[in-house]
């Protein structure tokens, strides 16, 4: 069938919303009628070639839509289901089995290297070359195919359109802090940089119930909206030294800290304000980094992990975030701005500048 895909033709090109041809979804594949995506930083270094993606690329993978056709051997979702589009994984290795498949054995291979789940390409341009699909679903389009895998079940009574960025950079910041750091009633946290991902972790934190959610960012409107969504304390970084204030407000050290930004400063400042024991997480894509593991790690025994996704099983935990939305305790709503398909370069660069935390594209 002909689609409307928004693809990278080259590194660092600006996106091109072309005529493309779909195949039909093969046995374990579904064919979905896109309804809204969210534009995540991840597109933005798959358009800059920092991704193993092969170009042209088709990007987006904050899909969100209706199911419209199933192969014969899926069995989770049918015509008519709302569904999140989240990342692809293979469900048999042992990492999946685990209820761990964002550490699936295949993830760069399903995500990351333009081809579907079998090897083969599914989307094509009008000359029948193949244009390379992005985490398994490259929802910048109208109608995609994706494995069953990628797919999760939503409540259809929920707006659709807002559910999409649940699939990777909101589930990425909750799922730090709800599946992977698990915290306790009482214990305090750091985050770093209140975009979309951190402002999720702030969320997630203020649910458990920590006693002090510290939000540490440049911008102050940003800032202001993470008191908002349940930050007791914040500081503007660009102002104030964060080490001194973080140790006025706690001056044992935070229990926890997540680095959204990626950049190797903050990173340290994350160590640098943890207690003895303590957990700095990293989920920001970034670059080098240098540390003195005796003083900044050993000395005081604290850990440096990373973690992509939230380590979420999306099946599960996409379902339970939109729970938390209907029930007032997750308002990621407050993140979104609204763009059309054919604002896509506009809503890239509202993304870039941090005017819009959050944009969505309304296919």
């Amino acid at each position: 069938m002909k689609i409307k895909t928004a693809i990278a033709a080259e590194k660092g090109a600006p996106l091109t919303i072309i005529d493309a041809q779909l195949d039909e979804p093969k046995a374990n594949e579904v064919l979905v009628k896109v309804v809204a995506s969210g534009i995540c930083h991840t597109d933005a270094v798959g358009r800059d070639g920092g991704m193993l993606s092969p170009f042209p690329v088709a990007l987006g993978h904050e899909g969100a839509g209706i199911v419209e056709k199933v192969g014969s051997s899926v069995q989770t979702v049918q015509p008519g289901d709302h569904v999140v589009v989240s990342f692809s994984y293979c469900g048999h290795c042992d990492n999946c089995l685990a209820g761990h498949p964002v550490m699936c054995t295949h993830f760069n291979e399903l995500n990351l290297e333009g081809a579907n789940y079998d090897g083969t390409h599914r989307l094509h341009t009008i000359d029948g070359d193949d244009i390379s699909v992005f985490l398994g679903q490259s929802s910048f389009s109208n109608y995609i195919v994706s494995d069953q895998h990628n797919l999760v079940k939503v409540d259809p009574d929920v707006d659709l359109r807002l559910l999409g960025p649940l699939g990777c950079g909101i589930q990425t910041g909750a799922g730090t802090v709800l599946n992977y750091i698990h915290p306790k009633f009482g214990e305090s946290i750091a985050v770093f940089g209140t975009g979309a991902v951190g402002l999720s972790a702030i969320m997630a934190a203020k649910i458990v119930g920590m006693d002090h959610i510290i939000a540490v960012d440049i911008f102050d409107k940003r800032l202001d909206l993470a008191k908002e969504l349940g930050a007791t304390e914040v500081i503007n970084s660009k102002n104030e030294d964060v080490e001194k204030k973080i140790r006025e407000i706690i001056a044992k050290g935070v229990d926890y800290a997540i680095d959204t930004t990626g950049v190797s400063p903050v990173i340290k400042n994350a160590i640098h304000v943890l207690k003895p024991a303590g957990d700095c997480v990293l989920v920001g894509v970034g670059g080098e980094i240098t540390l003195n593991v005796m003083s900044d790690i050993l000395l005081e025994g604290k850990n440096l992990t990373s973690v992509l996704e939230g380590d979420s099983v999306p099946q599960i935990f996409i379902p339970q975030m939109v729970d938390y939305y209907k029930r007032g305790l997750f308002p990621f709503d407050k993140m979104i701005k609204f763009f059309d398909f054919d604002q896509i370069n506009e809503a890239f660069a509202a993304s870039k500048n941090g005017s819009v935390l959050k944009p969505v594209l309304v296919l």
